[in-house]
């Protein structure tokens, strides 16, 4: 199975299974990891906002202009920062490297 490791906000490592086919945040949900997700993936606000390693982010595709706008309210917003609802695990991503961001807005 692949996997994939969430940096906390304390700086802690956790590895976990990433099933394919869900996204970072269900993945976060499903491990216990402190992501919101207040609009339960529908594109609506940036309470799953994290940031992917550098290493990384080259790799994924690029965000629709939905996620950009919604990108443009998150908290800690940086250069390789993306939604974890828009994020979905595939075998390219096992390894897959995240940081939780220093806080989280709910202006969706």
């Amino acid at each position: 199975m692949p996997k994939m490791t969430f940096v906390e906000r304390n700086g802690t490592r956790r590895e976990v299974d990433a099933p394919l086919g869900l996204s970072v945040l269900e993945i976060a949900h499903k491990h216990g990891v402190d992501i919101e997700g207040a609009c339960e993936g529908s594109l609506a606000c940036s309470t799953c906002h994290v940031i992917v390693d550098e290493s990384w982010f080259e790799r994924l595709e690029s965000p629709t202009e939905d996620e950009e706008d919604m990108l443009d309210l998150a908290f800690d917003l940086q250069e390789t920062s993306r939604l974890g609802c828009q994020l979905i695990m595939t075998d390219k991503l096992d390894g897959l490297v995240v940081k939780l961001p220093a806080g989280s807005r709910n202006a969706g």
